[in-house]
């Protein structure tokens, strides 16, 4: 119950302050320049330019269905802080004034950008999201081995087409465009669990290694090796994890064995599933 305390009390200023940015960039950098972020926010900026809507109240409504349908999709816990992000990013944007800091369209665009990506990113890592297209990168990475932010990036595509149809400004689009493209960016550099790694692990406490390792739902796999220039046997783990594991991962062995030799590369695809079936 302690650990669960202690959770929330880290995750809720992580996700205010994500919000927060989310909020920032909106008001400070985008809206100013009439530029779009992408997703339900950028169809809630069009709609708010092109009719003068309360383009906070809009990012709100139209959250909404996907909320719902990521209920049903992608798990109870990930769509109760995505409805709390969404509900502080609404009320951030009604409290931040829209006021213009930076003159320079391609600054607005770029600076806006990462200070979006870093507040999404933020909010995914952390278990939940900013709601509109993040929802839907989530239910697709659960089914393909793609980056968020790349996803996100492409699904924005058809807001960009919109904002050329509807107002002929190519311009603005262009910006927009650079402004979701950085925001994916820095996503990516944050939310790191799509990136996989491969770890070779040399060691003479296998089964310690493997009393610990095992808890966790990834496979390992158990090769017999022999030290060329010193004929030693030794057993090489070899596991699969994401980037966001790595940290746990080193922190394992070397407490467990010290002296063990670890390689760790990337991994550029994984075929089938990486995590250890149930018992």
């Amino acid at each position: 119950m302690k650990l669960r305390t202690l959770r929330y009390l880290y995750t809720v200023p992580v996700m205010t302050a994500g919000a927060f940015l989310v909020a920032v960039g909106f008001n400070i950098f985008l809206i100013p320049h009439q530029l779009l972020s992408g997703g339900v926010s950028g169809i809630s900026m069009m709609i708010g330019y092109l009719t003068g809507g309360n383009i906070g109240w809009l990012y709100l409504i139209l959250n909404v269905p996907l909320l719902i349908w990521g209920w049903f999709a992608v798990g109870r816990r990930f769509i109760c802080w995505s409805v709390y992000t969404v509900l502080a990013s609404t009320l951030f944007l009604q409290i931040i004034p829209v006021i213009r800091i930076a003159n320079d369209l391609l600054l607005g665009a770029v600076f806006g950008g990462v200070i979006i990506g870093f507040g999404g990113g933020l909010m995914l890592r952390y278990g939940g999201s900013s709601g509109g297209f993040d929802i839907v990168a989530s239910i697709v990475t659960r089914k393909r081995d793609l980056p968020v932010g790349m996803i996100i990036f492409m699904l924005n595509g058809s807001v960009i087409a919109a904002l050329v149809l509807f107002t002929k400004n190519w311009d603005s689009a262009l910006y927009s465009l650079l402004a979701i493209f950085s925001a994916g960016k820095v996503v990516d550099l944050i939310y790191v669990r799509h990136v996989k790694l491969t770890a070779f692990i040399i060691t003479t406490k296998t089964e310690e290694l493997l009393a610990k390792l095992l808890k966790h739902p990834r496979g390992i796999t158990i090769v017999k090796t022999r030290g060329a220039y010193s004929s030693a046997e030794r057993d090489m783990l070899m596991t699969v994890r994401t980037k966001y594991e790595l940290a746990d991962l080193r922190k394992t062995i070397t407490a467990i064995d010290p002296n063990a030799f670890i390689n760790i590369v990337e991994t550029v695809g994984v075929i089938g599933d990486f995590s250890r079936p149930k018992d």
